[in-house]
């Protein structure tokens, strides 16, 4: 019986896990649709990368639904197309092309968590567990049967790049596994609708990572966590710029909401209900960690001695 064939779309580190899947489980990739990788983004190898190293012919198309797409899609003939972590939503026409089915990888237990960025929002919503679920393309996001999901634990200290690892792991054994049942049919076609309700969560914009004092301790420490390198980080605002925390631990220690407060341990942040010791802060092109650093960087943001949050 000869391999299956697939056109694949994908991005991030999970995208090349799950294309390292797909070719582990002898499917045949005909082509790979993707993005240039940012500067920002360099900590993760692309599924571009991948592809090369096997041959795979790799497209940066400006505008993925575009008429020459779809017609160089069509003359593929492939069995699947796959979306993994991509970031266009895909036309019905071209959904339709593949013989055995469209699907995509998604970074949530759906119903839960549709949309984007949903291994951030569920650290910033202070989840416990969270998965990544292989369901069926429709025009509509994150809808259709699911044919697959894993389950992911989230620890307490968990940051948006250790679950990100966690889901790129098991992306790629999923996307493997569920090859056989798609090819002969008789993988699982589970409703969403009999899952429970669905929640949905936007694009994240840099306002959404703004630290407030009226924030609780358990709050601002997920805002931080969801966040933490190489994403752009928590902030506040001063009057003399952006501060970023890019990591912070909750303490026992006290602090009055809206302020630092340097101890002889560190620097600490005053949150509704307590503080976190900050670990590493940026600003003005600095990173600063230790507690000397940290100090003269307050004084020269004016910080010392005045509230720090709003």
């Amino acid at each position: 019986m000869p391999s299956p064939s697939a056109v694949v779309c994908a991005y991030s580190s999970v995208g090349t896990a799950a294309l390292e899947g797909l070719l582990k489980a002898g499917v045949e990739v005909r082509a790979l649709y993707t993005y240039p990788q940012g500067a920002d983004e360099l900590w993760f190898t692309p599924p571009a990368a991948v592809a090369l190293a096997h041959g795979i012919p790799v497209h940066k198309a400006p505008d993925f639904n575009e008429d020459s797409v779809y017609a160089a899609i069509l003359a593929h003939q492939p069995d699947f197309l796959f979306s993994f972590y991509f970031r266009e939503m895909i036309q019905a026409r071209v959904l339709d092309i593949p013989r055995l089915g469209a699907y995509n990888l998604h970074g949530s237990l759906l119903p839960k968590y549709r949309g984007r960025a949903p291994l951030n929002w569920v650290l910033v919503k202070g989840e416990t567990e969270t998965g990544i679920t292989l369901h069926a393309m429709t025009p509509k996001p994150d809808d259709g049967f699911i044919v697959a999901q894993a389950r992911l634990p989230i620890a307490w200290d968990e940051t948006a790049l250790s679950l990100t690892a966690k889901a790129a792991v098991a992306g790629s054994e999923l996307v493997a596994g569920a090859i056989p049942g798609l090819v002969d049919g008789s993988s699982p076609r589970i409703d969403q609708r009999t899952l429970g309700p669905s929640t949905y969560f936007g694009g994240r914009k840099p306002a959404d990572s703004r630290l407030d004092a009226a924030m609780t301790v358990q709050e601002a420490f997920n805002q931080i966590r969801a966040v933490a390198d190489p994403w752009p980080n928590a902030f506040l605002e001063t009057p003399l710029g952006t501060v970023k925390v890019a990591w912070a631990l909750p303490t026992a220690e006290s602090c009055r909401a809206g302020c630092f407060r340097l101890t002889r341990e560190g620097l600490l942040l005053g949150f509704a209900d307590g503080a976190l010791r900050i670990h590493t802060l940026k600003a003005q092109g600095l990173r600063v960690e230790r507690p000397t650093e940290q100090a003269e960087l307050l004084h020269r943001l004016g910080l010392a001695e005045a509230p720090a949050l709003p």
